[in-house]
């Protein structure tokens, strides 16, 4: 979880430094890239801890 809040961090840190900085476009893009990964990593990891067994 702490992975998931860091890339979280990191990825709302990069879109607001490149969208306030004039010519940062490309900050922007990593940073829209990295929410997107941060996305599929929590979605990967959901599907892994799915309930297999029965509760008990």
């Amino acid at each position: 979880m702490v992975l998931f809040l860091t890339l979280l961090v990191a990825g709302i840190a990069l879109i607001t430094i490149g969208a306030g900085v004039d010519g940062m476009l490309h900050l922007t893009s990593a940073g829209v890239l990295l929410l997107i990964a941060d996305l599929l990593y929590l979605a990967a990891r959901s599907v892994w801890r799915s309930p297999r067994r029965p509760a008990r």
